[in-house]
């Protein structure tokens, strides 16, 4: 048996494809798609809050107004069918199936929990940034994790596609740290991610197989 008990998933770009949701929000404030998507980069690789991508599309503006009009206009937090990486059920499922804890905890809304909950999406805990109130990459955030989890964080293995929020912290915690190549931050990290996380993958394939063999 190996060392690993507990499998924890960040949400975004690493279970959820989030374009989307970042599609969506450029429909909203009526900017063409590309250059949203394409500022979102920008934020990216200047290192930025996620959130600045409003104030570079649109200089000055409320989030949350914003986001108290789009729930008026009947929007609502929700995750479809489509939104899910193709591995990323099969892969839970193999976690459970293996017998190890399964926790999924990320930096979301609170709505997030139950729109993964609603999607059938199974696990030991689901847990927000919003509902925890401390986000990655805080300490506490890990330690959290740790303690919902009920196990010592060498027996932990977190698996995100930044280095900044899951990698590098999850790893000073103590934890198995596993980096995700995939989405905008996942493509940016990758070179850096690959002197700091004990295991890189390009897909979610497999992964129960080789956390199994984690001494």
């Amino acid at each position: 048996m190996g060392r690993i008990k507990a499998v924890v998933f960040d949400v975004g770009e690493t279970l959820i494809d989030e374009t989307r949701h970042w599609s969506e929000w450029a429909d909203w404030l009526g900017a063409p798609r590309l250059t949203f998507l394409a500022a979102l980069g920008v934020v990216i690789e200047r290192g930025l809050n996620h959130r600045q991508v409003f104030q570079l599309v649109r200089p000055g503006l409320d989030l949350e107004a914003e986001q108290r009009a789009r729930a008026a206009a009947g929007w609502r937090y929700r995750f479809e069918p489509g939104d899910f990486y193709p591995d990323a059920l099969p892969c839970l499922a193999a976690v459970r199936a293996a017998g190890l804890k399964l926790g999924i905890a990320g930096n979301q809304p609170e709505a997030a929990e139950a729109a993964l909950a609603a999607a059938g999406v199974g696990a030991d805990f689901i847990a927000s940034s919003a509902r925890w109130g401390v986000e990655k990459p805080d300490p506490a955030f890990f330690a959290r994790v740790a303690e919902v989890a009920e196990a010592p964080c060498a027996a932990i293995a977190y698996v995100g596609d930044r280095l900044d929020n899951d990698v590098g912290p999850a790893k000073r915690a103590g934890m198995y740290a596993v980096f995700l190549r995939r989405g905008p931050w996942g493509v940016s990290h990758a070179e850096a991610a690959a002197g700091v996380a004990d295991l890189m993958l390009e897909s979610l394939d497999g992964l129960v197989e080789t956390l199994a063999g984690v001494s």
